[in-house]
């Protein structure tokens, strides 16, 4: 069942993307008086679809190729390659009869949706939800790093004090693309002493197999006290309480919830002597530790960070949602400038649809689903501005170079740029999908 749910929220997403991008070619064309002949989610590959019909002369269907969409306007070169239309004279209907200008803004269309849908996902997102974060203030007791921190000099309870020389004001910034993405020196707090420690321009390597917690965890450094524990479960078997904390495991002291993870994790499995400190005395229990390192109780949210949030109004969340949708368009460019510099390898930088099922999660979040719709949408737009042939950007780096010529380009050459970038596109889509089976395999 979690499958399907995966699968289910990955085609509705893609699905909305999908026709909105179309929808913006569509609109753009009919606002400039040119026809379009078919609007298809979906590929009709060797024209079988699993729907379709005709209103005011217009095909709607759905494909069966699930490799994205289109839509057929009347008089231009397209994924189609139906070349035929233009044999006879250009018709006062068609997208080739039409000025550069006006065909530059169809083609842009797509792109202008995916920006809009972008910023309306993440501003409705923030007037809804506001603007959460940790204060780097509450991290009292430092941070938590994963195997890939702790190769790079991170300690656990370091204190990031600064980012390239500026102070942090938020915990969560230092997980950010911000910091992964940029040339980041970390100011770091360390007992009495202040170290510096410069984050890899590779380090997207190294992630890219992994949770962002093998860098640095979201949540800070913290102690902890019993909460609640788990009916039937091993913590309740051996006697923890409400109120308990655990400050050894097999005589190895206890201070703070990771370190409390890490000796679980080294025996689980097995049997543990706990040093449990219950009224002002400290007694002795043993517990079966689970197979995957835990005993199950909850740590209690007196323990956890101080979130904050900011709320913001019908126009304030705005900007902010705004600002929230550019910087998704930035990283992904970004991210794309790193792997031609060769900072990042190409596997391990793109994701396929397996790896972004798996992004939706097996259960419905409509919050996460969205906000990962707008990422996606982000996505979309700064990838179909590439200067490659059949896409967006493609077309539109064409009718630059006609309005700079004052001549259009011949049919001939822009059907032949078009195979080529057909054959980009196919080799990119393997390539995609085998990275993604590989991963699957490998983390197997």
């Amino acid at each position: 069942m979690s499958i399907v749910i995966m699968v289910g929220q990955l085609i509705l997403g893609l699905s909305i993307l999908i026709i909105l991008h179309e929808l913006g070619h569509f609109l753009a064309a009919r606002a400039f008086g040119i026809k379009v002949e078919k609007f298809y989610l979906f590929f009709d590959a060797w024209n079988i679809s699993l729907f379709k019909f005709t209103y005011k002369g217009v095909e709607y269907g759905i494909g069966w190729l699930p490799l994205g969409g289109y839509v057929r306007i009347a008089g231009m070169i397209d994924e189609s390659m139906d070349t035929d239309q233009l044999a006879g004279p250009p018709q006062p209907w068609e997208f080739r009869s039409k000025p550069a200008w006006q065909r530059l803004i169809v083609m842009l269309g797509g792109v202008t949706v995916n920006i809009i849908l972008g910023v309306l996902i993440f501003w409705v997102l923030t007037m809804r939800f506001g603007d959460s974060y940790i204060p780097n203030s509450s991290a009292k007791y430092g941070i938590v790093p994963g195997e890939i921190g702790k190769k790079i000099g991170l300690v656990a309870g370091d204190k990031i004090i600064k980012i390239n020389g500026k102070d942090v004001k938020r915990f969560d910034d230092l997980t950010s693309t911000k910091v992964l993405l940029e040339n980041t020196v970390f100011t770091i707090k360390r007992g009495s002493e202040t170290v510096s420690v410069t984050i890899p321009r590779t380090i997207l390597n190294d992630l890219s197999d992994h949770n962002i917690e093998e860098f640095i965890s979201r949540i800070p450094r913290s102690k902890f006290i019993v909460d609640s524990v788990l009916p039937k479960s091993n913590a309740q078997k051996a006697g923890l309480a409400k109120g308990d904390s655990i400050v050894a495991i097999n005589n190895q002291p206890i201070a703070f919830y990771d370190e409390l993870k890490t000796e679980l994790f080294k025996d689980k499995g097995k049997t543990v002597d706990l040093g449990v400190k219950r009224n002002n005395q400290v007694i002795t229990l043993k517990a079966q530790v689970t197979t995957d390192g835990t005993l199950g109780f909850a740590q209690s949210k007196n323990d956890l960070p101080e979130v904050k949030t900011i709320y913001y109004g019908f126009f304030g969340s705005l900007p902010v949602g705004a600002s929230r949708a550019w910087g998704q368009f930035a990283d992904n460019a970004k991210g794309l400038g790193k792997i031609f510099k060769g900072d990042v390898k190409l596997n391990k930088a793109v994701s396929g649809p397996v790896a972004i099922a798996n992004l939706f999660g097996s259960h419905i979040d409509w919050v996460r689903f969205w906000s990962l719709v707008g990422f996606l949408s982000m996505a979309l737009a700064m990838m179909n501005l590439l200067p490659i042939p059949a896409l967006d950007g493609g077309h539109a780096v064409f009718l630059i170079i006609e309005m700079i010529k004052g001549k259009a380009l011949s049919d001939k050459f822009l059907e032949r740029a078009q195979i080529v970038g057909f054959v980009i596109l196919v080799t990119l889509m393997v390539f995609v999908f085998g990275n993604d089976i590989v991963k699957i395999i490998v983390k197997k």
